[in-house]
């Protein structure tokens, strides 16, 4: 099958499945309802780990639930923690680390991530990250604070080194308002 633009979410798990390798310890800043949890535990391997974080305990049941079912419990930390806490729990280096801005699908819109726990997160990760580790983030600018999210996201990575980071922005010029945008950096 050819080659087919389709979304952030898809070309976020599409650097994923190119950068991450057995072995390999990674980062779910935002576990959700586990989906990208689940593809990292499989990617990793029975030799790697995945550290997960989300602050509602319904994600964490829901992640915990998808990774038995797939017989992959073992190779995950679950952390009923928000993502800001990263750096407390992971000592590093990890090769990936994955960000899905915004709520929980299915969730309550009124819990959201926020730009002030987001890029303490942020921080710590690109810290954590080793050499030719990538940071993938998708962001959700279709509500105010997703907005206002994705604009600080934006300005902040554009402001890091080029010797120390490549980073990418990856949007659809003709999806309109509120598309999800994919931004990644990579650690020289």
């Amino acid at each position: 099958m050819p080659y087919e633009l389709k979304s952030a979410r898809f070309l976020a798990a599409d650097i994923l499945r190119q950068a991450v390798r057995p072995g390999d310890v990674v980062v779910d800043a935002t576990m959700g309802n586990g989906h990208d949890t689940l593809m990292l535990c499989q990617l990793v391997g029975e030799e790697g780990h995945v550290y997960a974080f989300d602050v509602q305990e319904k994600a964490v049941e829901n992640t915990r639930r998808r990774l038995m079912d797939a017989g992959v419990a073992e190779r995950a930390h679950l952390f009923c923690l928000g993502h800001e806490h990263m750096a407390e729990q992971v000592l590093g280096p990890v090769r990936a680390a994955v960000f899905n801005l915004g709520w929980l699908p299915g969730g309550d819109h009124a819990v959201t991530t926020r730009w002030e726990t987001t890029q303490i997160a942020i921080e710590a990760a690109l810290s954590l990250l080793e050499k030719g580790g990538v940071l993938v983030i998708c962001a959700y600018p279709g509500h105010a604070e997703g907005d206002r999210e994705r604009q600080a996201l934006a300005n902040f990575l554009s402001a890091l080194r080029p010797q120390a980071f490549n980073v990418f922005h990856h949007r659809f010029l003709n999806a309109g308002p509120g598309a999800p945008e994919c931004f990644v950096a990579q650690k020289q």
